[in-house]
């Protein structure tokens, strides 16, 4: 890849300059590859023994394709490939607190909550507001701030740290001790910061504080700012230049990622507004009727498989193929689909990035039957996990049905244990009993000590079963099967290692739960291959063979309008922020490195795009 890429003049000025440096350019410009140069020119000349450059990153994908792009690089010999070290600034935060949070008085003893685990912790506080739809703005900065307190009160009570307080608590570690700034730019004089316009206000305050010492190389693309709603600031480059006076390098006119193809100017010209072209290569954009889900749907559906065939043809199974949708609900109707079989059409098979939080939990469910059956509180375990799969589920948005339902589950078990203990028979309607019913069956299989195969034999278990609660459990776990949890094979690695030692699962819950914090810290994923499904946002910083958009409809009730749900741009209208929803379009269009088809429908076609441009 790299042994052969010829550097711009731009490029070299990056290589010949010294100091603190602003690098922009749009998607497949080069500014990776640069800096992995740049990078490995600075460990050769620059640093002593034990020290290292650090390359950070927002997203785990992102961080893959860093690593990847460090391994293919013949410049770089594999001594000083040592010397550059590449993470998420989540991982890298999480090294400040664990080795360093007394500073802050937090607790010497330190624990992750995963999102699934956040959202039982915080599912009362969240409910408390009802949707979040319906909220003022007055009574959504007042759940934000209630949701911080507990937050906060879980860090310093319990020990246990949310994400979302990783960059708050590492920023006043880093700007309330010198020692403690002067202990990190020793040992990384250099930091490289990918996506550097997505920075929220506390990773800036951290920037700003290791910058102190350590010489700043910023990469940055200006119109890919889709981290607004998370705290990026607009004029965050601009802060950067005021704060630390660096050199700046525009790479703009660089594409390496789509060469040979229009796909970044029509991305440029959607984030304008103004198309210069009347057709783009690499560009294809379709209508599909939209009369009904199955039509539109199957729309999709046909042009994955053209999609399929041309990429198959290439020879070899590192093809990759990504279905961007505008929200999360779409994400899972059409992985649902496509997982479904029709007598004209076979399911086709896909990974898709939907919100884990239920599936994780629905995984939870499954590996506690894994696990040998306890002496003593066993089934009541089990029914608890069941309820954290009610109460969490929903995630930052738990609905009041779900929290009810896990209300429901507990007292029922409650009654059925005051029951049992009085020599009284559990009444004959009780949500126990079909509970209790499908936990005995379960129980029953026999265990093979092949992880994939016992995983099936429970989920379908539960599944299959008279219990519609556990039915639901079973139908999630779908989302989280054992190749997700790490993109490779740490949970399978557990689990087979535990059955080798032991002829058990006798610690499979703690393995999901471990392998679900690691999987959040992983920097070895590799990238995706095959046909993904993923909301738009959850492509920043990825990159595909082939891209196809899909955006929804508008539904009527016979000829009159209803709602027009699941848009690129919100209900496909022309008085939201058009601008962001233009950058987020860009983004998704130019993941491509070949073509990016958009499926938009008939009766109200995307307004970001020009009608001329419809076939």
């Amino acid at each position: 890849m790299t042994s052969h890429f010829e550097l711009s003049n731009e490029q070299k000025n990056i290589m010949n300059a010294a100091g603190n440096m602003l690098v922009c350019g749009g998607p497949g410009s080069g500014k990776t590859t640069v800096a992995i140069l740049k990078a490995r020119a600075l460990a050769a000349q620059h640093l002593k023994p034990w020290q290292k450059i650090i390359f950070l990153s927002f997203s785990r994908s992102s961080v893959a394709r860093i690593v990847e792009a460090l391994s293919q690089t013949d410049h770089v010999i594999k001594h000083e490939k040592t010397l550059i070290e590449v993470d998420t600034y989540h991982a890298f935060f999480w090294r400040v607190i664990k080795s360093h949070g007394y500073l802050l008085g937090l607790p010497q003893r330190l624990s992750i909550l995963t999102p699934s685990a956040e959202a039982i912790a915080l599912s009362e506080t969240r409910n408390s507001y009802g949707s979040k739809n319906k909220l003022t703005d007055q009574q959504r900065q007042q759940k934000e701030l209630d949701e911080y307190a507990e937050r906060e009160r879980l860090a310093y009570t319990e020990g246990k740290l949310c994400f979302d307080l990783f960059s708050n608590l590492a920023s006043s570690a880093l700007c309330g001790s010198q020692k403690l700034r002067d202990l990190y730019s020793d040992s990384y004089p250099f930091i490289i910061l990918d996506e550097f316009q997505d920075t929220d206000n506390n990773q800036w305050e951290c920037v700003k504080a290791l910058g102190l010492r350590s010489t700043i190389i910023a990469l940055a693309d200006p119109e890919q700012r889709i981290y607004d709603f998370k705290g990026a600031d607009p004029n965050r480059l601009n802060h950067f230049n005021e704060h630390f006076q660096p050199s700046k390098f525009d790479l703009a006119a660089q594409n390496y990622r789509s060469a040979g193809t229009q796909i970044t100017m029509f991305g440029n010209d959607v984030l304008r507004g103004r198309f210069q072209l009347e057709s783009y290569q690499g560009i294809t954009i379709l209508t599909y009727p939209a009369n009904q889900k199955n039509q539109a749907f199957a729309k999709l559906e046909s042009e994955i498989w053209k999609a399929y065939r041309r990429l198959s043809g290439i020879g070899d199974n590192s093809w990759s193929l990504a279905i961007l949708v505008p929200t999360k609900k779409m994400t899972r109707a059409i992985s649902d689909y496509l997982r479904s079989t029709t007598a004209q059409m076979p399911a086709i098979r896909h990974s898709a990035y939907i919100e884990v939080e239920g599936a994780i939990l629905a995984a939870e469910v499954i590996a506690f039957l894994l696990q040998p059956k306890a002496l003593k509180g066993d089934f009541t375990a089990f029914v608890q996990l069941v309820c954290h799969f009610f109460k969490g589920r929903g995630g930052d948005n738990p609905t009041k049905n779900d929290l009810t339902e896990s209300k429901n589950i507990l007292n029922a078990l409650e009654a059925a244990i005051k029951a049992r203990c009085s020599g009284k028979k559990i009444r004959k309607n009780s949500i126990i009993l079909p509970l209790l019913s499908a936990y005995k069956e379960s129980r029953k299989i026999i265990l093979t000590g092949d992880p994939d195969t016992d995983w099936k034999s429970i989920r379908t278990q539960l599944e299959n079963g008279n219990c519609t609660r556990l039915k639901e459990i079973g139908a999630e776990a779908h989302n989280l099967n054992l190749s997700y949890l790490n993109r490779g094979t740490t949970l399978r690695r557990m689990l087979s290692e535990q059955w080798r030692i032991s002829l058990s699962y006798i610690d499979a819950l703690e393995c999901v739960r471990r392998a679900s914090i690691q999987d959040h810290f992983a920097s070895s994923q590799r990238p995706e291959t095959g046909v993904v499904v993923m909301n738009m946002h959850k492509a920043k910083g990825k990159q595909f063979d082939e891209v196809i958009i899909f955006e929804g409809w508008p539904h009527n009730w016979g000829k009159q309008y209803q709602t027009n749900p699941d848009r690129i741009a919100r209900g496909n209208s022309a008085t939201g922020p058009l601008y962001q929803y233009r950058q987020n379009f860009m983004v998704s269009i130019t993941r491509a490195k070949q073509r990016t088809t958009i499926l938009t429908p008939d009766i109200d076609p995307c307004i970001l795009l020009d009608r001329q441009l419809l076939r």
